[in-house]
């Protein structure tokens, strides 16, 4: 509760108050005055009450936008973690991929340097082919 509501509904009460001692003395003017006043204490407890819930409103968005904040920046930094993991992961398939290249390349030399007429035979023929499919005429 706030001070508007808490004067208002004092107010209001003021306002019973003077009314009922009004129509007990048989004076009209207390009978108004008194009930002016409970409009007043009500329509002052009703803005105390719209000045509540709006306070709580904007509590509560601020504190919506607060998680939103929090969960983005979770958001980031789990997707920088992942990318991280990524290029990690990445980075090691492709030492792999050059170790093996490296592995079967030295295993390919070696076999062309154990049969040396086989593998020129074989770039004279793949030489031949070639120049047959890029000349001109054939």
């Amino acid at each position: 509760m706030n001070r508007d509501q808490i004067e208002g509904s004092l107010r209001n009460l003021k306002g019973r108050g003077r009314t009922v001692f009004g129509a007990v003395a048989g004076r009209a003017r207390p009978q108004v005055e008194g009930a002016y006043e409970q409009v007043a204490g009500v329509a002052q407890a009703a803005y105390g009450r719209t000045r509540e819930r709006a306070e709580d409103i904007y509590e509560d968005g601020y504190r919506i936008a607060d998680q939103a904040v929090s969960r983005g920046r979770h958001l980031r930094d789990e997707a920088a973690q992942r990318g991280r993991h990524l290029h990690d992961e990445a980075h090691a398939r492709g030492r792999h991929l050059r170790d093996e290249a490296d592995r079967r390349g030295r295993a390919l030399a070696l076999q062309a340097e154990e049969n040396r007429g086989t593998t020129l035979a074989l770039v004279a023929a793949a030489a031949f082919g070639l120049g047959w499919l890029l000349s001109r005429r054939r």
